[in-house]
C-alpha cells in the first residue's frame, strides 16, 4: 500500500502540476498555449501518468476513478480512502507548487463554471461517464495498464476537454479540481458539482459496461477488462 499511495500521490501530483499548470501559463502569456493545448497536455499527461505508474497502483490519480473501479467490483473498499486520501494530497501539493512558481494566479487553474451550475453538472456527469466507461473497457482489473490503454484513456481525456473545457472545466476529476480551488480560495464557487457530478458519471459509466460486458458473455466473446 505504500508503494501505491506514493503512486497515486505522485500521479496526480503530475497531472495537476503539468494540466493546471497549463492554463496558468495560458492565462499569463496571452493565450500562448491556446484551448487546444491545454486540452491535449491534459491527455499527454494522463497518458503519461498510466504508462509510468499503471502497473504499481493502476493509475487511478482521480477519486471518481477510484469509486468506479470499486463500483465494478474490481477494488477492495477497504483502499477507497487512503487512494483519495494520497489524490488530493498530491493535487493539493500540485497547486502549491503553482502557487510557488507563478505567484498570484487568481484560480491556479481551478474549474468553474462559465453557465450555470447545472449545466456544468449535466456536462460533468457526462463526460465522466464516458471516460469511466472507456476506462473499465481497456483496463486490466483496477489497473490503466497495458499497450493501449494509456493512448486511448488519454485520448479521452483530451477530446473531452476539447468539447467541455469553455463550459465547466471538463474536470471529470474531484482532486484536480479541489486542489488548486482550495490553495486559490476558489472552494465556495461551486465546487460541490465538481465532487457529485464525477463521481454520479462514474456510477453511471458502471450500469452501462455491465450492459455491454453482458451482451459480450451472451455472444460467446471474452471482455477486454481482466476484471
Amino acid at each position: 500500500m505504500r508503494k501505491r499511495f506514493c503512486s497515486e500521490l505522485i500521479g496526480t501530483y503530475i497531472l495537476v502540476v503539468i494540466g493546471c499548470g497549463a492554463v496558468v501559463v495560458n492565462d499569463l502569456h496571452d493565450g500562448a498555449v491556446t484551448h487546444v493545448g491545454i486540452a491535449l497536455t491534459f491527455g499527454l499527461v494522463v497518458m503519461a501518468v498510466i504508462y509510468a505508474v499503471g502497473d504499481i497502483s493502476g493509475a487511478h490519480i482521480n477519486p471518481a476513478v477510484t469509486v468506479g473501479f470499486w463500483a465494478a467490483r474490481r477494488f477492495d473498499g477497504r483502499d477507497i480512502a487512503p487512494y483519495i486520501a494520497a489524490q488530493l494530497i498530491g493535487a493539493t501539493l500540485a497547486a502549491v507548487s503553482l502557487r510557488a512558481i507563478f505567484g498570484a494566479h487568481p484560480t491556479l487553474g481551478a474549474t468553474l463554471p462559465t453557465g450555470s451550475a447545472g449545466q456544468s453538472f449535466a456536462l460533468e456527469v457526462l463526460l465522466t461517464a464516458i471516460l469511466m466507461f472507456v476506462i473499465l473497457c481497456v483496463s486490466s482489473g483496477a489497473k490503466e495498464k497495458g499497450i493501449m490503454a494509456g493512448a486511448a484513456i488519454g485520448a479521452v481525456i483530451a477530446f473531452e476537454a476539447l468539447f467541455g473545457g469553455p463550459v465547466s472545466g471538463a474536470s471529470m476529476n474531484p482532486a484536480r479540481s479541489l486542489g488548486p480551488a482550495f490553495v486559490s480560495g476558489k472552494l465556495g464557487e461551486h465546487q460541490w458539482v465538481y465532487v457529485v457530478a464525477p463521481v454520479v458519471g462514474s456510477l453511471l459509466s458502471v450500469v452501462v459496461f455491465r450492459c455491454v460486458s453482458d451482451a459480450r458473455e451472451v455472444a460467446g466473446g471474452s471482455e477486454v477488462s481482466a476484471g
